[in-house]
């Protein structure tokens, strides 16, 4: 069995909660703050056989687990959620094209101990996995990366790409407009990209934000196609801002685009995929986009011992950031990067200077017992600092905060 002893620096662990066994949580991580004064923290599962998890976070001393939901299908994934005032958009994939359950699942969360779908969006088709990841910030409208029973990509691995729904009326979720990478879908008159020669993780999209500071911009992760803007002021017919792509000759699987709008600046994380380091370097850049047609590549923040944590199990490389959520219990900062790097733990970066960006702080808990390794996945930061870091395997959650 894999052993490993908390490494720590400049932070404090709280408390741990191992959401009574089923500590595989995937990329969605949010906090709601209830009617009656209550925090509840919502967890979305990588895998089966659990959807949803909510914990009661008043007490940040004292987790307490106050529902845990089922999967309706093994083959389903959660992955992804958000939550504005009291309703929560789920995301929805299957393992392979063209299962059923997948889509868009609305929930009144009023109750914590009960959530209770009110809608559903089916995104499933002959070739649909469904949809992968979901951002909602503004209660209007969702930004998936997704799949739909009318998009055949050319390759299979092009499934997903960028939709927008409205859900002002949660229990009717409407398309009003999608944006596909050129020469992906059947039928395109552009040729379909070329192929990373070493990875193809596929020209999909992972994840696109949309900040109440542009509301017209949606920054979009396009795995192996790179970084892509988009102009939606036009909802209905999103257009090509500018594209900026290293993949190759890095590896691709670009994961998360965090624009830093008072700075100008952007971070971009790409995926580490394969276990002991295999697809290194999977890097998380600094971008320089005071004109955004032409984002540009000015530095990448440190990475711990390549020679140390290729040799521990599991994966190593970037994966996410907290990803600077608008809303009442959320962290602000466009300096602080909090990331997660699967055995590499949870870390955090000053980036005043953009250039020689720091590493400050970092946390590498214990590999949990009956666990293959660490595989820290992703981050929430609230308005007081505290950090809700969770798992993909099994180590469930983990409070911690800075002490500098």
């Amino acid at each position: 069995m894999a052993t490993q002893t908390q490494e720590i620096r400049n932070m404090r662990l709280i408390s741990h909660h191992d959401l009574n066994g089923f500590g595989n949580i995937g990329e969605g991580v949010h906090l709601q703050q209830t009617q009656d004064g209550r925090r509840v923290l919502y967890m979305a599962h990588e895998s089966a056989p659990k959807d949803i998890t909510s914990v009661d976070v008043t007490d940040i001393a004292n987790p307490r687990l106050l529902a845990q939901t089922e999967l309706a299908y093994g083959h389903l994934r959660s992955n992804s959620l958000s939550i504005v005032g009291d309703t929560m958009l789920v995301a929805y994939q299957s393992l392979q094209p063209g299962q059923p359950g997948t889509g868009m699942g609305v929930y009144n969360i009023s109750n914590p101990e009960e959530p209770r779908q009110i809608g559903f969006m089916d995104l499933g088709g002959e070739y649909s996995r469904g949809c992968h990841c979901l951002w909602w910030v503004d209660g209007d409208y969702a930004h998936l990366s997704t799949g739909a029973a009318d998009f055949q990509p050319r390759n299979q691995k092009d499934d997903q790409f960028y939709m927008i729904v409205d859900v002002k009326d949660p229990t009717s979720p409407q398309e009003v407009g999608r944006w596909w990478f050129p020469g992906t879908r059947e039928g395109d008159a552009d040729p379909m990209p070329a192929r990373h020669p070493q990875f193809d993780a596929g020209h999909r999209l992972h994840n696109g934000n949309v900040y109440p500071e542009r509301p017209d911009r949606a920054y979009c992760a396009y795995m192996d196609s790179g970084v892509i803007i988009l102009d939606i002021e036009d909802k209905s017919n999103p257009k090509m801002v500018s594209h900026i792509n290293y993949a190759p000759p890095f590896p691709g699987f670009t994961h998360t685009v965090l624009p830093l709008f008072n700075r100008d600046l952007m971070l971009v994380t790409q995926e580490a995929v394969r276990l002991n380091g295999e697809d290194y370097p999977k890097l998380m850049w600094m971008m320089d986009i005071r004109d955004e047609t032409n984002p540009i590549i000015i530095g990448t923040l440190p990475m711990p011992d390549t020679d140390d944590f290729f040799n521990r199990p599991g994966r190593f490389g970037a994966h996410n950031v907290y990803e600077n959520q608008p809303g009442p219990t959320c962290f602000y900062s466009d300096n602080l990067i909090f990331a997660t790097l699967f055995n590499a733990g949870v870390r955090v970066y000053d980036t005043s200077d953009p250039f020689h960006p720091e590493e400050v702080a970092y946390f590498v808990p214990d590999i949990p017992e009956g666990a293959p390794s660490n595989g820290i996945n992703d981050v929430y930061v609230d308005e007081n600092g505290i950090m809700y870091v969770v798992d993909r395997l099994k180590g469930g959650l983990y409070i911690l905060e800075l002490t500098v």
